[in-house]
């Protein structure tokens, strides 16, 4: 699944970078719509992000694009690989700034890990 994100001026910081949190923020935001949407009927929460190195620098006005596939499913957790681009506007070329995988844990209503209903292959 495939989702974009435009870099705004309250996603900076007071070097004209985006923040970090923020990033992680999205990539949390959009991974958990891809779980969500392969799996209806399940309450994931978000458990852990295997890595987080920033490797490229992302300035104001910047679209991102944010890639989430399944990776490895269990019992009752699920990885999904993330990986976000920066596009440029003016040539088309997508260049990777970040990758890691998430992990998210099925729960019930009290709180309890419970098995992943396998809806969606």
């Amino acid at each position: 699944m495939e989702n974009y994100k435009l870099v705004l001026p309250e996603h900076l910081n007071h070097y004209g970078f985006l923040f970090g949190g923020n990033l992680l923020k999205w990539i949390d935001e959009v991974s958990y719509i891809a779980v969500t949407l392969d799996y209806p009927g399940c309450n994931f929460v978000t458990v852990g992000m295997d890595k987080v190195e920033f490797r490229k620098s992302i300035r104001g006005g910047t679209i991102l694009c944010f890639a989430s596939e399944k990776n490895r499913i269990g019992e009752t957790s699920i990885e999904y690989t993330v990986t976000v681009s920066k596009d440029n506007i003016e040539t088309g070329e997508q260049v990777i700034v970040f990758s890691t995988h998430i992990t998210f844990v099925c729960l019930d209503e009290e709180g309890k890990k419970k098995p992943i209903r396998n809806t969606k292959a």
